[in-house]
Order: C-alpha cells, then structure tokens, then sequence
C-alpha cells in the first residue's frame, strides 16, 4: 500500500491513489473520507479545516455530494463502511486536493498532494493515450469501409468482364418470306 522511501517518509502507491478517484457531476474527484485516509487524518479534522477556509474553495475546486449522488455511489462501489454519515461527503478535484495541502500545512500532506497530483497526471495520461487510440481506429475504420467500396467494384468490375454476354442464339431452322 505505501511504500518507505529514504527521506523517511511514506509515499502511497499511484494505484491506490487512482482507484480513490471517482467521475461525479462529469469530473474526477476524491472524497473527504479517502482524502483523511491518504492524509492519515480523521475525516472531521479535514471536514473541519475545508470549513474554517470556505473562500479556498470555490465549487469547482470542492462539493458537497448529495444524499442521492451519495447513495448511488454506495450503490455502485459496493461501498459499506461509510455508514453512519451525518452528512454527505465532500468531494475535492484536482485543483481542490492542491488547495488542501495549504490548509492541512503539515509535512505529509505536501507528499501525499504530490503523489495525488501524479495520479491526476497519470489518469490524464492514459484518458488521451485511449482518445489517440480511439481515434486512430475511426481513421482505420473509414479507410477499411472505403477500401471495401473500391475493392467491391474492382470485384464487379471482373465479374462483367468475366461474364461476357453470351452471343445472341440463331435460329434453327428457314426463314418464311413474305413474299
């Protein structure tokens, strides 16, 4: 889970971190109780030092999820241990979790925001990494379909060529006059 390096100081996995990032309201964020974890602080003090800051953090840097959103995350991560909440849980982006790091002012909140930024970077990463991809299967793929166009009338093409008409058929037999 962390890893000790040599300055002393725990550094967590990129994996861990990742796998604690969520899309809620179409962005990538990190719960307040995830983030205490990381920060190893209890979720009230972080709760408690956002609120005492509320003008660091407008609503694009943090959240409040709603009982519903709340709900459906449960739902979905088979999530059990955040039961017992009074209140839903706030949700921190990118630039919220570097905001953090000035109002948790402790030598293990810089590390942890490090390697939090590092998983955003990396998240980013491969998010373009699968557009480039995508792409470059639409551009192969229309290619293929007009290739298949052109090859299907080469195809035809020989086909006519192959299946000459057959010479009209004579008649057997004389022809009447009318004469």
């Amino acid at each position: 889970m962390a890893k000790r390096t040599t300055s002393g100081i725990n550094v967590i996995s990129t994996t861990r971190i990742e796998n604690a990032i969520y899309l809620i309201r179409g962005e990538k964020v990190m719960l307040d109780e995830d983030l205490a974890v990381l920060y190893q602080v209890e979720t009230r003090a972080l709760v408690q030092a956002v609120s005492r800051n509320l003008a660091r953090f407008p609503e694009d840097f943090a959240f409040r999820l709603s009982w519903r959103e709340f709900t459906n995350l449960k739902s979905q991560t088979v999530i059990s241990s955040w039961g017992g909440r009074r209140s839903p849980p706030y949700a921190f982006s990118e630039q919220g979790v570097a905001m953090l790091s000035s109002v948790l002012r402790s030598k293990k909140a810089v590390q942890v925001n490090i390697q939090i930024m590092r998983a955003f970077v990396h998240l980013r990463e491969l998010i373009l990494r699968h557009r480039d991809i995508a792409r470059r299967l639409d551009d192969l793929e229309k290619r293929t379909t007009r290739h298949d166009r052109e090859i299907r009338a080469v195809f035809l093409a020989i086909r006519q060529l192959i299946e000459a008409p057959a010479p009209p058929k004579r008649r057997i037999g004389f022809l009447r006059s009318n004469s």
